[in-house]
């Protein structure tokens, strides 16, 4: 029986192994390469998604677990505002975030998550929320871009 889920407002349906992960769902069965694969461990975030507004490490979560889930991509993302780019990746842009990008929209996806649950967080709980893992150490102009969209820069 076929996993059926709501990626990016659109219906689909899996009907291949249940187990599979689903980055690779997202990533070979519907080519939204956006969600990076970076440990397979759920440990450093590049593959972080939402899955019902929660941000979900995608590598090792079984594309089972999401039945009936709204998951929501990098690719999605800015759908959600109608502006072409999200405000994120607007703020990401302007604080010149990205050195290498791989973990980035990782990054995007994890502060999404903690914006939409908190409008102005502390500067402790960006820390507590942002987990990723990024090797180039950009974290302090992460942490810039979520304070410029919390009106705290």
């Amino acid at each position: 029986m076929p996993v059926r889920l709501t990626i990016n407002g659109q219906p689909f349906a899996f009907d291949g192994d249940p187990q599979k992960p689903l980055l690779w769902v997202l990533r070979e069965d519907l080519g939204l390469t956006g969600t990076k694969y970076g440990c397979g461990v759920a440990a450093c975030g590049a593959c972080t998604v939402h899955v019902d507004g929660a941000a979900t490490r995608s590598c090792s979560l079984p594309v089972e677990a999401t039945e009936g889930a709204q998951v929501l991509t990098i690719e999605g993302l800015a759908a959600v505002s109608g502006t072409g780019r999200h405000p994120l990746q607007e703020a990401w842009i302007a604080g010149q975030v990205p050195q290498c990008g791989y973990c980035q929209s990782g990054m995007i996806m994890a502060a999404a998550a903690l914006l939409e649950a908190n409008p102005r967080p502390s500067d402790a709980e960006i820390d507590a929320a942002m987990t990723n893992i990024c090797r180039c150490g950009t974290y302090p102009r992460v942490h810039a871009a979520i304070r410029s969209l919390a009106g705290e820069a």
